[in-house]
């Protein structure tokens, strides 16, 4: 996992002649090829995360006529997730660029911890919620208009944070320790918390992963089959125009979300579970230390999340894509117009 699977993998296995447990160290150090994954990673995400979701959070302000939207409410929600952890990446890249030393207090480091997880599972969560609500705008569009008010859909987010933040409590219990006389963020506090952390895993998988993931598969299948067919939703009452709107939207949210999942989300939480399978089982060193490094490989993935979303806003709702650009244009305005009256204000003084 994000911050538990930095240090050299330790196993650990069973004495039958004893009740106490026993320690088999893998040794290795793999810092350099960890540290430089994820400073190139993390100086990538942070600018285009933060100006991007604190961008949309902008736009989507400004669309007063679309608050009134469920799927816009889920979006602000989602955008204000990736927002919040692309403030933790400097923190991050500063502890990077001083070779895993944590300048910081305490409490940042178990923020920071925090906030990734927070980040990962309520990301999750609201592309789940988002593709529900794009299954019942296709398979039940009057039950939509009906069911997902935006006052109900803000009270499901309200909820989504609420379980996540409490869920990830137990990874705000450890913050920096001390590793080669150096304070350390990121790291397990003891070996035998390796085992806490497998079972912290599998709950993630099943309720932060799994279960969202067969529930996107259950709706884009049934969208798909709904698209194919020729004839619209039972008491459907769309004109032909809005039906094909709707099909064009619900394609690409529907090609965004899954290639989220797949390049995301996946490849983080397989990795993620067979590295901690592979540390407290004692597989061999060179099995453990190659997993790891996928580990790294994946979260970088996983992290990506958060520069990926912004792509779904702008290609599956116009609205967003028009006010994008009335946006630009306004400011290329203003711009232009600061730029002109300078000119103006320069030529007089020539003049005179």
């Amino acid at each position: 996992m994000n911050v538990y699977l930095q240090t050299p993998p330790i196993a650990l296995s069973n004495n039958t002649s004893t009740t106490s447990e026993l320690l088999t160290v893998c040794v290795h150090n793999d810092d350099e090829f960890k540290f430089r994954a994820y400073k190139v990673t993390y100086l990538l995400l942070f600018p285009v995360a933060f100006l991007c979701n604190v961008g949309a959070l902008v736009v989507f302000f400004q669309q007063t006529n679309r608050r009134s939207s469920a799927s816009c409410v889920v979006m602000m929600n989602l955008a204000l997730s990736d927002g919040s952890f692309a403030l933790t990446l400097p923190l991050r890249l500063a502890y990077y660029f001083k070779g895993g030393v944590w300048d910081f207090p305490d409490w940042l480091c178990r923020l920071c911890v925090y906030g990734f997880y927070v980040n990962l599972y309520t990301s999750i969560l609201f592309l789940t919620l988002l593709s529900m609500l794009r299954w019942l705008a296709v398979a039940k569009p009057l039950r939509h208009l009906s069911v997902a008010t935006p006052t109900r859909t803000l009270l499901v987010c309200l909820g989504i944070w609420l379980f996540v933040g409490v869920s990830s409590a137990p990874f705000l219990s450890n913050g920096v320790r001390n590793r080669s006389g150096f304070p350390r963020c990121f790291e397990p506090s003891s070996p035998s918390s390796w085992g806490r952390v497998l079972i912290l895993n599998y709950l993630a998988v099943a309720l932060g992963f799994l279960f969202p993931f067969l529930t996107i598969i259950f709706c884009y299948s049934s969208i798909v089959r709904q698209l194919m067919s020729n004839t619209g939703p039972e008491g459907s009452s769309l004109s032909s125009k809005a039906r094909r709107r709707n099909r064009r939207r619900s394609v690409r949210l529907v090609t965004m979300v899954t290639a989220t999942f797949l390049l995301c989300f996946l490849p983080y939480h397989v990795i993620r579970s067979i590295h901690l399978h592979a540390v407290c089982g004692g597989w061999d060193c060179r099995i453990t230390v190659a997993l790891q490094r996928a580990v790294v490989v994946t979260l970088c993935l996983a992290a990506s999340n958060s520069v990926v979303n912004p792509l779904l806003y702008y290609y599956s709702t116009r609205t967003f894509r028009d006010n994008m650009r009335d946006a630009q244009s306004s400011f290329m305005n203003s711009r232009g117009g600061s730029f002109r009256s300078g000119l103006a204000l320069l030529r007089r003084r020539n003049t005179t």
